[in-house]
């Protein structure tokens, strides 16, 4: 064995392997420190981890979100990280879906200066982490493996409602982002429709795919209910790993692309209209925190649920000659996410004790309009024919 192996698996064993971590890490981090030899290999080392990572159903986002997540953990080694999976990545001439606009997302790397200590300290608190990922339901090949290499840019349909709803989010103005995000939807529900059409026309072997979307702190429960109404309108499933911070969601491509664009413009709608109900409650002499959010999000979700449902019924009522092949779609997705998840549960949402903050939650989610842009104002809380 080199003296180059010698020095990093000696690392290994005192930081990754030893029952005192505090201890272990700093042992690991002095042998590195004083072997700059070493360097190469530790590199090389880092990106066998994230390689197995993979092999084990992490993909990079679920990567970096655990970074994020873990206590003790901060910016050097979300960058380490981010450095790792790109030189990883850059060894394959082609990448599975969903994996290029992940590696876009990533920290951008930048000089940091660091003694030799600190950088092999964060080497090896960040190696640990990677070495006890457990293995979870890929939802996806990993780098290497047979894919099919999508086309070129996207469906116009898709790019339509990726405008729509970028302006909705950008707008101060309630009637013209309600206007934008109903007009969305309808794209939204068009695209689906088409989509189930071509592939049944064409006899393509379409089948259900999945993708994660992540479900940030804080209050995850509400979000994570809000993501699970957007899936069910839109035919996929979505089942919520408290754990990790993030949906698995199933269903077919055309639907996983719509539900992660609407669900993150509702987020951000969702936020923005949450400010602003704090901002009036602040106003009037109220104090608001923690329980009036919590309750506010729930509701907000819990109202948008029902009315996405409607909507939803609404479109495919209005498609008759399609209901055979939307059923069988609904099976497909249906028995994909019981081959993935067997064992699943039922969560309940806690917390939610703050009646105004209820009451304002459900009035934002009824005047984020959604079906027919041209329909007026109608009840609160109900449903006009053919829209909002």
């Amino acid at each position: 064995m080199s003296s180059t192996g010698t020095t990093v698996e000696r690392a290994f064993a005192a930081a990754l392997y030893a029952t005192k971590d505090a201890d272990g890490i700093d042992l690991g981090a002095s042998l590195l420190a004083a072997d700059a030899s070493a360097d190469a290999e530790l590199a090389l080392r880092g990106r066998e981890f994230v390689r197995r990572a993979w092999e084990r159903g992490w993909q990079p986002a679920d990567v970096l979100r655990m970074v994020v997540r873990e206590d003790g953990l901060d910016d050097a080694h979300a960058r380490l990280a981010a450095h790792l999976v790109r030189a990883e990545t850059a060894r394959y001439d082609t990448l599975p879906p969903r994996w290029s606009a992940q590696l876009a997302d990533l920290p951008e790397a930048r000089e940091a200066r660091q003694d030799r200590f600190t950088a092999a300290t964060v080497a090896l608190e960040l190696y640990r982490l990677l070495l006890r990922l457990p293995a979870i339901e890929p939802v996806g090949p990993v780098p290497g493996e047979q894919v099919t290499v999508p086309v070129a840019g996207e469906p116009r349909a898709l790019a339509r409602i990726r405008a729509l709803l970028a302006k909705a989010e950008a707008t101060g103005y309630p009637p013209e982002a309600e206007a934008l995000t109903a007009k969305a939807q309808e794209l939204m529900a068009r695209h689906s429709v088409d989509e189930a059409v071509l592939a049944a026309r064409t006899h393509t072997k379409d089948t259900p795919a999945a993708c994660r979307i992540g479900v940030d702190a804080p209050y995850e429960t509400a979000k994570a209910v809000l993501l699970d109404a957007v899936a069910t309108a839109n035919r996929c499933r979505a089942v919520w790993n408290s754990a990790f911070g993030f949906s698995a969601v199933v269903g077919f491509e055309a639907d996983l692309e719509v539900v992660e664009l609407l669900y993150t413009s509702l987020l951000v709608q969702a936020d923005a209209a949450m400010t602003r109900a704090e901002a009036e409650q602040r106003a009037a002499g109220r104090k608001r925190t923690k329980t009036f959010r919590q309750s506010f999000l729930a509701a907000y979700a819990h109202r948008i649920g029902d009315r996405l449902a409607a909507v939803a019924d609404q479109v495919v009522g209005g498609e008759g000659e399609l209901l055979p092949v939307l059923a069988a779609r609904d099976v497909a997705v249906a028995g994909r996410a019981e081959e993935m998840f067997p064992r699943t549960v039922t969560t309940r949402v806690r917390g939610v004790t703050d009646g105004a903050g209820w009451d304002e939650g459900g009035a934002a989610a009824d005047r984020a309009r959604l079906g027919d842009a041209s329909a007026g104002p109608g009840p609160r809380g109900r449903l006009r024919p053919g829209g909002g």
